[in-house]
């Protein structure tokens, strides 16, 4: 249970931001919408009392607030995280001028080294288990169950829902 959950949550949280664009995107259209009503009825009622001077002024008011919209809905969550990327890939390029060829390989191979370092523990530790298992005698199916419990399928889960869900949702 606690493994289906934790992909469930991890899957979910890589789409988190497609998932708030959208609702931002949905409650910006609504209010869009309310507006265009509400100026469609003042035009109604102008035109009725005879005001047609005050109706051109009204649809520049009206261009302005649609003009305002535009820029606004431009500058979304998903365009701040582009933005954000940018400005990383910029000054780690910045930081990067200067230095040699292997400092620079180093500085990438950091997060790779750091996670095949935890997977090679991880099937160390569940090598040494085995062996030591299948030595002693323990039957195959306690010594799954011990190498492979509840706790390992949830975070393996999780890595796994979060490191693909995020990339699905990203494209």
């Amino acid at each position: 249970m606690l493994t289906i959950f934790s992909t469930f949550v991890s899957f979910l949280m890589g789409g988190l931001p497609k998932l708030l664009d959208f609702f931002q995107d949905k409650s910006d259209k609504s209010h869009e919408l309310k507006l265009a009503q509400l100026q469609t009825e003042r035009e109604l009622q102008l035109a009725a009392a005879g005001f047609v001077a005050q109706e051109k002024i009204e649809a520049i008011k009206l261009d302005e607030i649609r003009t305002q919209t535009q820029s606004a809905e431009k500058v979304s969550l998903i365009d701040a995280q582009k933005a954000e990327m940018n400005a990383i890939y910029v000054h780690d390029a910045a930081l990067s001028e200067g230095t040699s060829k292997w400092m620079k390989d180093l500085r990438a191979s950091v997060r790779p080294v750091i996670t095949y370092g935890f997977f090679f523990l991880l099937v160390g530790i569940d090598a040494v288990i085995a062996y030591k298992g299948l030595t002693t005698g323990v039957e195959f199916t306690a010594l799954a169950d011990q190498l492979w419990d509840n706790e390992t399928q949830a975070l393996f889960a999780a890595i796994i829902s979060f490191h693909f869900g995020g990339r699905a949702f990203g494209k």
